[in-house]
This record gives C-alpha cells, structure tokens and sequence, in this order.
C-alpha cells in the first residue's frame, strides 16, 4: 500500500497537520470571523453609520440588552442611493433621519408631540411636537417662492396621490416609531456599543495587515542581502539591525509618531518601521545557510543575476520561518495599536479603536459599567490570541523534523 505523504506536496502536508491542531483550527476560526465582520463593515452592524458613531446623549451608559421607543424624524436632506460597496470595511451610510429617544407620545390629528427619554424610563425629558409630514418627509426645497411640504407618494404603476390624515398617522405608526434595542449596551456618548466595538475590528486587523507588509518589505529585502551578500554589506545592515533592536519597540514607536504626527496612517507606518528588524535577524540567518548550497552554486554558474538568485530561488525557500514570524508580527502590532490609541496618538476620534475606547471607559472599571472598558479589552485578547494560536500551529506544521 502506498504511503499517502508520498502523493502529497510539501503545502498538503503541513495543512494537515495544521488541521490537527485544534487550537490552530479555533484560532483560524476567530481570525476568519473577524474578517468578515471587518470586511463587510456597515451592512453587518446594528448601527451603519460610518464608525458607528450615531451619538445619541440621553441613551448614555445603558445597561446590556437595553431597549427604547425611538422616533425617526426625516432630516432635510437629499436621499441619494449610494452602492452597496460603499458600505463595506471602513464606509458606512449618511443617517437620513434624526433618531429621538422617547418616553411618552400621542399621535393627535397631524401632529405627534410627548416628551423625550430622560435617561431613566420613569424620568420625562424635554417636551416635542412634530407634524407628522415633517416626520415622514424632508422639505421640498425645490419649489419655487415658498417651501413646501412633499407628501406625495408613487404608488406601483407610478400614480402620484396624496396621504389623507389617516395614512400619514397610520405611517408613523408603522414606520416612524420602533423599538430600538441595544445588546450590549451603549457607551458614555449614547452610542450601541456592539457596533463600536465591530467597527473596531476593521482598524486593529489593517494596522496589523499593513505594518506586517511594510516589516516584510524591509525585513526581507534587507535580510537577504545581508545573508547573500556577506562582507561589508552584511556588516552594515547587522549594525543597523542592532541600534534598531536595542531601542524599545514602544518608545519608538511614540518616537516616530510624534515625527510623522498623530493619525491612522502614521500609526501602521510607525508600527512597521519598528518590526521589520525581527524579520530581518530569521531572514539573514536562513539566507546565509542557503547561499552556498548546489542549487544557488549553479544558479551562479549558469550567469543569473543576483537580483533573480534572491528573489527566485532563495526567498521562496525561507517562507516557512517568515510566515510564522509574521504572524507573531502581527499580534504584536494589533497589541502596538491599542497602546498608541489608549495614550491618545493613535487612531483619532469618531474612529472606532478598541485602545481607544478603554481610554474612554477606564474609570468605570470599579463600577457595574466596568464591561465598557472590559469588553473593548477582551476583543483585544481574544485577537491576540487567536494570531499566537495560529503562529503556534504554523511553527509546528512547517516543522519539517516532526511525524506527519
């Protein structure tokens, strides 16, 4: 009977053994949801504006699973139908209607009126009173001489008529005035917690995405210059390598960041600039025990370049290590990010940052609101953790001195 390693690639083989591994397999399975929740953004959260940042002040720091009559009342905009691409990763819908908390209301001949949420459901808030036209639709601001009131509907076969007393009331009802609830609660600004902290996901993954490219970049193209090369060269980018590894990663990191100034580029750029040495050190050490190898021996003879040398035949024999370097990498930016964030020189506000939004609830963390700045952290955690679950069964599986 043939042995079934025999038929099988390099790549096949240390996919099942990567499948064999059950923390390997939770951690792909808590990375690939949190892809999918970064790349479809706006459809997929409770609030779709864009960083979820639908501040609403009277509905502050209310408890998990919290729930509130809401009234939506038409702002005076245009409607325009924007794609549906346009929502995905860090995009998100213009909110046409203002959203207001209720504690009581009468729908009385055209007009709705009662008091607003007060902050606790036996508390009354300021008193409104809307017609019910404004509620329904925006002013029509193309009528020449005076403003008028659109309320007019097209029915189906394009017949345009006009809402009688009666259905207008009937759409508000239906329409207008819904149950608004929020499954974990709301942040100190009024904002559903749960869609923060998916917004979150889409920044932490591309800082860590992007800052692992740019430590690649250098790292890689460096590292085998050094190994390959030798001599000076080698000498120089060692030295190089070595300044850069003595300064700790998080001064330097503040360092270039206040040089590149605060933001959500200069965080990632920041971050990779400081990673890409890790990188080089595994780099230069697997290329300089491959360039004197029979393979690179007669890639030299046959009269490429050392350029094609590199890139074609030394680089993709050191992947293993790099690959599960990177992940390592990129746990370690993720962790960069919140840090920057919580002291204020990451990401910026309305952005959702999860560093951020601990900086933002840490003082509750001795009263019953602590999972403000709880969940945040754990959201952090459960990342980190999956990459260093994943790193773990990388390692393992491209080991190529462990059983199959």
């Amino acid at each position: 009977m043939i042995n079934d390693h025999t038929s099988a690639s390099p790549a096949q083989l240390a996919w099942r053994k990567f499948r064999r591994n059950k923390g390997a397999v939770v951690g792909l399975i808590i990375l690939s949801l949190a892809l999918l929740i970064a790349v479809l953004g706006a459809l997929v959260r409770p609030d779709s504006s864009k960083d979820a940042n639908s501040q609403n002040l009277s509905l502050s720091r209310k408890n998990v699973n919290f729930s509130v009559e809401v009234l939506k009342v038409r702002k005076n905009v245009e409607s325009s139908t924007s794609p549906v691409w346009s929502r995905f990763f860090f995009g998100g819908e213009v909110p046409l209607y203002r959203e207001i908390a209720l504690h009581s209301y009468e729908i009385v001949g055209d007009s709705v009126f009662g008091y607003t949420y007060g902050g606790q459901m036996d508390i009354k808030g300021l008193p409104f009173k809307y017609l019910l036209a404004d509620v329904l639709w925006p002013i029509d601001l193309t009528q020449v001489g005076e403003l008028a009131l659109n309320q007019s509907i097209t029915d189906l076969q394009g017949v345009t008529h006009y809402l009688s007393r009666e259905e207008m009331q009937a759409e508000v009802r239906e329409k207008a005035i819904y149950t608004k609830r929020f499954l974990l609660g709301t942040d100190k600004f009024g904002r559903d917690m749960l869609s923060r902290l998916m917004a979150g996901t889409i920044v932490s993954l591309s800082v860590g995405l992007i800052s692992v490219l740019i430590s690649l970049i250098l790292g890689i193209g460096l590292g085998a210059m050094a190994g390959y090369f030798g001599g000076w060269v080698d000498d120089l980018i060692t030295w190089l390598i070595n300044v850069v590894w003595s300064i700790p990663t998080l001064l330097l990191v503040i360092a270039i960041t206040f040089a590149l100034g605060k933001g959500f580029v200069q965080v990632f750029i920041a971050v990779g600039l400081t990673m890409w040495v890790e990188v080089a050190r595994v780099v230069r050490g697997q290329v300089l025990s491959l360039r004197n190898m029979e393979y690179i021996e007669a890639a030299r003879a046959l009269g490429y370049s050392h350029t094609r040398i590199i890139y074609r035949h030394v680089i993709p024999n050191i992947l293993g290590p790099v690959i599960v370097i990177s992940a390592a990498n990129f746990a370690s930016a993720i962790l960069l990010e919140a840090g920057l964030s919580f002291l204020g020189i990451g990401a910026q506000i309305p952005m959702a940052s999860w560093g951020q939004m601990i900086k933002e609830h840490y003082a509750y963390i001795t009263t019953d609101m602590a999972y403000l700045a709880i969940l945040p952290g754990l959201c952090i955690v459960v990342l980190v953790l999956a990459f260093m679950l994943i790193g773990s069964g990388l390692r393992d599986s491209m080991d190529t001195r462990a059983a199959g």
